[in-house]
């Protein structure tokens, strides 16, 4: 079965960094495109960052300039480097998988979450 586990969030001072990383396992064929979603405390889940299969990137607003996402194919990963961090970047961070699998069509996947919190 796929899972996808992520690691890296914990606390942080504003204009601090942090590096935030998800593995996937399982019977993975092939992934599209990977990404990050946060959920803030009353407020709804929001797209952070994509990566699509052919390597272009989007991300929010309000984390242009500050955060970047990358991927490692090989290691069915994928990283969010968040830099200059701010109050508001606390919330919960979600990567998430598009995945065909070998049993499977291709579905999205959806790690565990991981606390960011930043401190000012």
């Amino acid at each position: 079965q796929v899972q996808l586990v992520e690691s890296g969030g914990g606390l942080v001072q504003a204009g601090g960094s942090l590096r935030l990383s998800c593995a996937a396992s399982g019977s993975i064929a092939s992934i599209n495109t990977m990404g990050w979603y946060r959920q803030a405390p009353g407020k709804q889940r929001e797209l952070v960052a994509n990566i699509v299969r052919l390597g272009g990137t989007t991300y929010a607003d309000s984390v242009k300039g500050r955060f970047t996402i990358a991927r490692d194919i090989a290691r069915k990963s994928v990283y969010l480097q968040m830099n200059s961090l701010e109050p508001e970047d606390t919330a919960v961070y979600y990567c998430t998988m598009n995945i065909f699998s070998f049993q499977d069509a291709a579905k999205d996947y959806w790690g565990q979450g991981t606390q960011v919190t930043v401190s000012s």
